[in-house]
């Protein structure tokens, strides 16, 4: 795309919405010209019971409130503290990650969500509080990054916008965006909203004749997201242009001596990418930006890098948990003919198939950012395959992120931990309540307490029901209510049952996903009264393409649906190529993949014995409150007689083998009972 025409960006504001408070939808699609289907309110789904009630719990009670008072107490760092010394309200120097500012934009965004389910005026003071600080950080140009205001607040004279792109200001920018975006439909309130239109009005003056060092001001592009949902919420078109701009100066980066490399997926220009490369979270903030514009825009030219790069990635390159970015640091493109194109990349995409279990990275805010991108893509295509990354990710890579309790958490989700490590690795394998990067704790909080308008989405005359768990939901189709009430245990059991309350008028099909991990099992029973009295039965349907079956029906209160979907105990083996698992078993039951800690060994017995037949057996024991009532599975496992390794390598032997029986938990809950070794991945026997 050429820069020149967007030139014309720098006009005069359109006229902007003016509402008040408005249903919170993840990534507004209401109006967009090229979405198949339209989301839910966060605030029209209710969890009632089970497992997400459980978490969003967790979340409102604890996780939101302890991390607030955390940012504001500057025990670790200042978050709070750093928007007053901008303002010149207070003394002091800046101490922090450069993407600070963004992890309490997030925190707002989270606190803001939820109290759009469940208003709470001490979270609301608190919150008005934050915005109060972070408003009056603002230069009246619209910049905002408190690193570099306080430098210069301090007098430092080399303290300038964008001197560094790896200084994160996008990324903060961006997160400021959706959280004033978030703000204003929750509460009405426009100062946050008003702030990031400022700060978007900065970015297209700084980018209005953008040289190649400013072409690369993108990494970790939250900006992408931020400004087409500042446009969805003020419907002024200069935010969509900016962001049409701002994504096309990838090509303007892309190739130049000295710059563009594939840890920011800028070596080459983003429609000619069919691979995931590098910085995982970078990469992911990238693809979700790019959906989010063909929402808007149907460029034909996003689709199939967006594709390509989604198959490389779940046919070569993700783990059994949804997780993903394997490698700490590595080069890309990796054993390239061209060696002046290779660059080293961290947290990162490694090459095909390569996916370590032990010194996996696989950070939280990776699997994050593949929610965000796989949800724009269904908005657009209302391909269940989508929902299916979402729900894996959310079910185990991300949930993993966070303690049961609620207060602490990892950056990075190994899949096998031993002790001691092979190597010394640079995060910690305990979950901590304060990280030094602490990106992912907010971005797991926002995300879960969003996770309501993830649960269905809308088209016309159609309700799609995309996740499973125990809620209400109140919305509407076409203009009239449509209520429902969803009862089940899920994901422990596989029967859900739905209560219609009250329904349209006219017939309404209701669309329920068909996980991937059920074979495309689903049977729907009722409601029987139209099966009876010589009434036509209801329209059913498979949509094979789309992975949703269907039941379209004039729907009457208190019809009632019960969908079962198959809960067997699946033992897995990953394509022979990804040499650190081959001829191993990981054990999955429904959307939860299972782990063996050794803490639930007996005495004597190391994990490094133990071992997995693909025939054994398996027994799903009752609730365990002390998982916050999640299923472990009893399995029968071998023992390996052999002796402990002492050397690199050893004379093979066969060796006598025990059976024991062991619990398997699920791998989002590993690590909450105290120290311990840990293993998704048990040897084949």
């Amino acid at each position: 795309m050429s820069v020149r025409p967007l030139l014309v960006m720098v006009l005069a504001t359109l006229p902007t919405a003016v509402a008040t408070a408005e249903p919170l939808a993840v990534a507004d699609t209401s109006v967009s010209p090229h979405a198949a289907v339209r989301p839910v309110g966060v605030d029209e789904v209710h969890w009632t019971d089970g497992f997400w009630a459980d978490r969003l719990r967790v979340c409102r009670d604890v996780s939101i409130p302890a991390m607030g008072e955390l940012m504001r107490d500057s025990r670790y760092k200042p978050f709070y503290e750093h928007f007053l010394i901008a303002a010149g309200e207070a003394e002091g120097d800046y101490h922090g990650a450069a993407w600070n500012d963004g992890d309490y934009y997030k925190w707002i965004e989270a606190a803001c969500s939820s109290l759009a389910v469940e208003p709470n005026a001490e979270l609301q003071a608190t919150v008005d509080e934050a915005v109060r600080a972070v408003v009056a950080a603002q230069r009246a140009d619209g910049y905002l990054h408190t690193p570099v205001l306080i430098r210069q607040r301090n007098g430092d004279k080399t303290a300038q916008p964008f001197s560094d792109r790896h200084d994160f200001e996008v990324y903060n920018l961006g997160h400021l965006m959706t959280a004033g975006c978030v703000r204003y439909r929750v509460s009405g309130k426009r100062d946050l909203l008003a702030a990031a239109e400022r700060a978007a009005q900065f970015l297209e003056a700084a980018f209005a004749e953008p040289t190649p060092a400013m072409a690369r001001q993108a990494v970790c592009p939250s900006h992408y997201m931020g400004l087409i949902e500042l446009y969805r919420t003020t419907r002024n078109e200069r935010y969509l242009r900016l962001a049409q701009h701002v994504i096309g100066l990838r090509n303007l980066a892309a190739g130049v001596a000295g710059g563009g490399g594939d840890d920011n997926q800028d070596r080459i220009p983003f429609v000619d990418q069919r691979e995931a490369v590098g910085h995982a979270v970078r990469a992911n903030y990238l693809y979700a930006g790019a959906a989010d514009l063909y929402l808007e825009t149907g460029d034909p030219a996003l689709v199939e890098p967006l594709e390509a790069v989604w198959r490389n990635v779940t046919q070569k390159k993700l783990y059994v948990t949804g997780a993903c970015g394997a490698l700490f640091d590595g080069a890309s493109p990796d054993g390239a003919i061209d060696q002046s194109e290779i660059t080293r990349i961290h947290q990162a995409y490694g090459r095909n198939y390569q996916l370590p279990s032990e010194v996996a990275h696989n950070e939280t805010c990776a699997a994050l950012g593949a929610v965000f991108w796989n949800w724009r893509r269904f908005l657009a295509t209302g391909e269940a395959r989508h929902l299916d990354w979402i729900e894996l990710a959310m079910h185990n890579a991300v949930l993993a992120g966070v303690s049961l309790e609620g207060a602490d958490y990892f950056y990075t989700n190994p899949l096998r931990v031993t002790d001691p490590a092979p190597t010394e690795l640079r995060w910690s394998r305990t979950r901590e309540p304060f990280i030094v990067s602490f990106c992912c704790p907010p971005n797991v909080v926002r995300t879960v307490a969003q996770l309501g308008g993830y649960a269905y989405s809308k088209s016309p005359g159609a309700l799609w029901v995309n996740l499973y768990g125990a809620n209400t939901l109140e919305t509407d189709i076409d203009g009239e209510t449509l209520r429902l009430r969803q009862e089940t245990e899920y994901p422990w059991e596989g029967q859900i049952r739905f209560v219609i309350e009250e329904a349209p008028k006219k017939p309404v099909a209701l669309r329920f996903r068909v996980p991937n991990w059920a074979g495309g099992k689903i049977d729907v029973q009722g409601p029987t009264h139209r099966y009876k009295l010589g009434e036509k039965p209801a329209p059913t349907r498979v949509h094979n393409e789309k992975g949703f079956h269907e039941i379209k029906t004039a729907w009457r209160s208190g019809d009632v649906l019960t969908v079962t979907l198959p809960m067997p105990v699946v033992p897995l083996e990953s394509h022979p190529l990804v040499e650190e698992t081959r001829n191993q078993i990981a054990v999955k039951r429904g959307p939860i993949v299972y782990c063996l800690e050794s803490i639930d060994l007996p005495d004597g017995v190391q994990l490094e014995q133990v071992g997995l037949d693909v025939d054994a057996a398996f027994r799903v024991l009752p609730a365990d409150e002390s998982l916050h009532g999640a299923r472990a599975i009893e399995a029968d496992l071998s023992v390996s007689a052999a002796s402990p390794w002492r050397t690199l390598y050893r004379p093979a032997t066969g060796g006598d083998e025990l059976s024991i029986k062991a619990r398997l938990i699920p791998y989002y809950a590993w690590g909450n009972r105290g120290p311990s070794e840990m293993t998704v991945w048990l040897p084949r026997r």
